[in-house]
């Protein structure tokens, strides 16, 4: 199953939760893990997928499709700053990624902290 790529969310966790990273699977319901980096969150949260889906499986439960993934292409293309973009660079040699790894990483951050505002509100 490791051919299926399911959508996921990452937030930082404050230190009263622990510290790091969390990573939840929105169209898995209960599908999380954590992690000290995002690497490492989004490394576990592959394991997370493999051990719900092999659960559900072992249950008879359905197992649904990633969302949308198959209609849409994964790439778009971003025109920033160039100041912006040497910013960006600059963060990635110092985290030792490419600058695609941690644009991803940015935004998947970014989104994860904004559905965590969501709910609670």
């Amino acid at each position: 199953m490791k051919d299926l790529e399911y959508s996921f969310t990452i937030r930082h966790l404050t230190q009263e939760e622990g510290g790091g990273y969390f990573i939840e699977f929105p169209d898995l319901p209960g599908c999380i893990s954590d992690g000290e980096t995002i690497e490492q969150a989004i490394e576990n949260g592959e394991d997370a997928v493999d051990c719900w889906l092999a659960a559900a499986k072992l249950a008879g439960k359905e197992i649904p499709p990633p969302n949308n993934v198959e209609k849409q292409s994964g790439k778009w293309v971003q025109r920033v700053p160039k100041s912006l973009h040497s910013r960006l660079i600059a963060q990635a040699r110092r985290e030792g990624v490419s600058l695609n790894s941690l644009v991803i990483s940015m935004v998947a951050e970014g989104l994860g902290q904004r559905n965590q505002q969501e709910r609670h509100h």
